[in-house]
């Protein structure tokens, strides 16, 4: 079974993070899309009601994965391949800094 996310912006459900086959894909929950205040997770992620598909973790989530120290002390912790980047989103992306985060399904 495919590992999954639900992604939150400014604590609004805000769609969904999952991988596939291929790589990996987001998709912006239709009800986010019809909410006036919805704001993109970032420009290179704009709303839309196309799904995004990459065959890498898309830039923006691999950038709210922790570095350093913090990052080795996950891997040993959870005991996660520094390799799995989709893994450690969905261990340490809940409680993010800033108005995005993500939790696993």
């Amino acid at each position: 079974m495919a590992r999954a996310g639900k992604v939150f912006v400014q604590n609004k459900y805000a769609g969904r993070i999952y991988e596939t086959d291929e790589g990996y894909e987001f998709a912006y929950d239709e009800d986010y899309l019809r909410d006036s205040s919805a704001v993109s997770l970032s420009l290179t992620m704009p709303l839309t009601d196309s799904v995004y598909k990459s065959n890498t973790l898309f830039p923006f989530f691999d950038g709210l994965i922790p570095e350093g120290w913090l990052l080795g002390l996950v891997e040993r912790n959870w005991k996660i391949d520094g390799k799995d980047r989709f893994g450690l989103m969905l261990v340490t992306c809940r409680d993010c800094i800033g108005d995005v985060y993500v939790e696993a399904e």
